[in-house]
């Protein structure tokens, strides 16, 4: 199912910004949320400029569309200034992106999830000599959008978010509800909890939370494909955020532009901080700030501390990663790889992004990046 609408972007204007704050996402897995499928999008082209041109012909790469309309307009922005580089990103969901990038079939991956060891044990077989790594580009909240009628402004927790996806909390006027939502008139409506159908970044992030929140309460590992029994399911962001909106007593996980998009009522988090949290960009930074780099050499994955209580920080979040060798890339289309990367995680890539709903990385993390990108080979 396809959420079709505008994605409508002021024009963004480009130069020096502060490299921090929120990280905020479109999707992840094989859905679309902006209005026109093919790259490019919205926006402003940014000029030759810095954009420096390295290499020639086509690029592929393939993955999670948390990044796409990031993507659209940096592949629009960075073909504008080289005329000789054809990118080509296409949406197709971090875990098919992965088995892409795994059998030598694209220059990169997006992926919202770091490598797992076997996947980089099996990326040496493409990249002779080297090893997949993660590059983190972006990151942001997994909003929790219901359906309730007559309640627009709920507060759940862990605990309970657990036990209603795993089918043992079963009625919104539940007292587990009731006791967090004192003042709310909950009615006698079944929860109708749908999770994603196809192997999601998101849901991988959504779950690790869970687990980490909610440990007693959630039994099963985090994973991209969903592992409780019961529930609804549905392809793609694109796909949960649709039957949110039109089915009574709905609850899913999506990225958060699809909640604004919809205007999808969203859950506040009862963290054990002060005030719930709302799923905002600005309280998902907080989160993030507390991330460490776990990657080794020029591997930047990140650990996210989803059990944060930290005030105002936004605990189910996730960072997207590039997907790429650190060695014995395709020597066709290591130039212009590392042209397009450098862009993206530079100034003028970075500084496009909070016009389209994100935000730049933190500085500290931008210049590692950048410097693992640099020694690329």
């Amino acid at each position: 199912m396809k959420l079709q609408r505008t994605n409508r972007l002021r024009t963004v204007a480009l130069g020096a910004i502060a490299v921090s704050g929120a990280l905020v996402l479109t999707a992840c897995g094989s859905d679309d949320n902006s209005g026109n499928g093919s790259g490019g999008g919205s926006g402003s082209t940014k000029a030759a400029g810095n954009i420096k041109c390295e290499g020639k012909g086509q690029l592929l790469a393939s993955g999670s569309s948390a990044q796409k309309n990031a993507m659209d307009l940096w592949v629009k922005n960075f073909m504008a200034a080289c005329k000789d580089i054809q990118v080509n990103y296409k949406p197709t969901g971090s875990g098919a992106g992965i088995q892409e990038f795994l059998q030598g079939k694209t220059a990169f991956a997006g992926s919202d999830s770091a490598l797992k060891p076997e996947e980089v044990a099996k990326s040496k077989e493409v990249v002779k000599g080297g090893q997949g790594i993660n590059l983190p580009l972006l990151g942001g909240p997994i909003a929790i959008g219901y359906k309730v009628p007559g309640v627009d402004n709920l507060v759940l927790d862990a605990d309970t978010l657990a036990k209603i996806f795993d089918s043992k909390i079963e009625k919104w006027n539940d007292e587990a509800i009731k006791k967090l939502n004192p003042d709310a008139k909950l009615p006698d409506l079944k929860i109708q909890a749908f999770h994603r159908s196809d192997e999601s970044g998101t849901t991988d992030n959504f779950t690790k939370y869970l687990k980490a929140a909610a440990e007693k309460s959630w039994p099963y590992a985090p994973a991209k494909a969903w592992a409780a029994k019961g529930g609804q399911s549905a392809d793609g962001s694109a796909g949960v955020s649709s039957q949110v909106k039109q089915t009574p007593g709905a609850i899913s996980y999506f990225e958060l532009s699809y909640a604004t998009a919809n205007k999808i009522d969203t859950v506040k988090i009862n963290t054990g901080a002060a005030a719930p949290v709302e799923a905002t960009s600005d309280n998902a930074s907080k989160a993030i700030a507390e991330a460490k780099i776990t990657g080794t050499g020029q591997d930047l994955a990140l650990k996210l501390n989803y059990a944060t209580k930290a005030e105002g920080a936004y605990p189910i979040t996730l960072v997207t990663y590039e997907v790429v060798g650190d060695k014995g890339n395709k020597a066709d289309t290591l130039p212009a790889t590392k042209s397009f990367l450098t862009y993206i995680a530079g100034e003028d890539g970075q500084s496009v992004l909070k016009d389209l709903g994100y935000a730049p990385l933190p500085a500290e993390i931008a210049k590692k990046v950048r410097e693992s990108i640099a020694n690329l080979s």
